[in-house]
């Protein structure tokens, strides 16, 4: 009997032992990882969607304002690259492209998304900011692009372009990218700009096309590209808030004056120059640049800056070199005051430069 009881006893503790384990899985797989694995890859699911789906919505948003530009001399095709139309009024359209695009160029023509080809004027062009005024016939016009705030970018921030790579035959190709940099400075032969870095694809003939954001708004025009065996994925957007700056000027045919300080100058960090010019700075200066000659008369004479003095600032813009100078001196108009950061004898000091001169 009491053996009875004993078994009895052990095969009701393996069942409640069995049932407490199978309570256990039962709760673990309801409130822990496994469930937590299953919504975080419903998350996942979700999240690309909508990235996805924002992508189309932006491209929906600019792609028919995107054309491609033709340019001819003497009735021969001497360059391709892209365009996009930003502005409308009653009469005519307006296009934002390159000025390499359409350089020397006599006639230009522009291909629709629709494949119709239209005449195009030509109402500025400007070398050192590398942009481009055109306008068609309003009716022509299926949609416009929206202008955004280059000023309002992140690193890492979804990208797209929209042009016309190795010509009208790949019209309307679109490429995926992120912002790789910001306030790059590139300097060419004739143009020195702040430039935003992507690695979204470009290639020739997409110069002038938009750069766009998320929201499906343009943030710059594409421009060029690093292209070298060595390197990928490098190519570069004029931000579209210095064209703006620029383009009421362009859309008027009124040439774009720039002043001028009257001044020579070299960079600090260039030792053989500074030997050349036979001058000493202190070893701690390693950027900004010397003035190594005034015309006088000039800005810079009249506001009292010297030979020999080392300027590293116009307001709070740094200056680290020529290029810098340059690019945030072209951003001020005759008549501005600039106040100007220089080392001179070892000491920083400040004073207020009036720019008096045109180039």
């Amino acid at each position: 009997m009491n053996n009875r009881r004993q078994i009895f006893k052990y095969f009701i503790f393996y069942l409640v032992t069995i049932f407490s384990s199978i309570l256990a899985v039962i709760i673990y797989l309801k409130y822990f990882p496994v469930s937590s694995k299953v919504i975080t890859e419903e998350k996942t699911i979700n999240e690309t969607k909508l990235s996805e789906t924002a992508i189309e919505e932006a491209i929906e948003k600019v792609y028919d304002s995107v054309v491609t530009v033709e340019s001819y001399r003497s009735n021969q095709n001497i360059g391709s690259g892209s365009g996009f139309i930003y502005k409308s009024d009653k009469d005519r359209g307006y296009i934002l492209t390159n000025h390499h695009v359409i350089e020397n160029a006599d006639k230009v023509q522009v291909i629709l998304t629709n494949n119709e080809v239209v005449d195009a004027k030509i109402l500025g062009s400007d070398e050192y900011t590398d942009i481009a005024v055109l306008s068609l016939d309003k009716e022509k016009i299926t949609k416009v692009a929206t202008l955004g705030n280059s000023d309002d970018i992140n690193l890492g921030s979804t990208v797209i372009t929209v042009g016309s790579p190795m010509g009208s035959d790949y019209s309307g190709s679109i490429t995926r990218g992120i912002i790789s940099g910001k306030d790059r400075m590139i300097e060419t032969d004739s143009i020195i700009a702040k430039v935003i870095q992507t690695d979204a694809a470009i290639n020739p003939g997409n110069s002038g096309g938009p750069l766009v954001n998320l929201a499906g708004e343009v943030i710059g025009i594409t421009s060029m590209k690093l292209a070298t065996e060595e390197i990928e994925g490098m190519g570069f957007a004029i931000p579209i808030n210095d064209v703006k700056k620029y383009v009421e000027y362009l859309e008027n045919g009124k040439e774009i004056e720039r002043p001028s300080i009257g001044i020579s100058v070299i960079n600090a960090s260039d030792k053989y120059s500074l030997f050349r010019y036979q001058i000493n700075i202190d070893s701690n200066i390693t950027s900004g640049v010397v003035i190594t000659d005034l015309v006088s008369g000039k800005s810079a004479d009249k506001a009292g800056l010297k030979v020999r003095d080392v300027i590293t600032k116009f307001d709070n813009n740094e200056i680290k070199n020529i290029s810098s100078l340059r690019y945030y001196l072209y951003q001020y108009k005759t008549g501005d005051s600039i106040k100007v950061t220089y080392i001179r004898d070892g000491k920083t000091q400040t004073l207020d430069m009036k720019l008096i001169d045109n180039d």
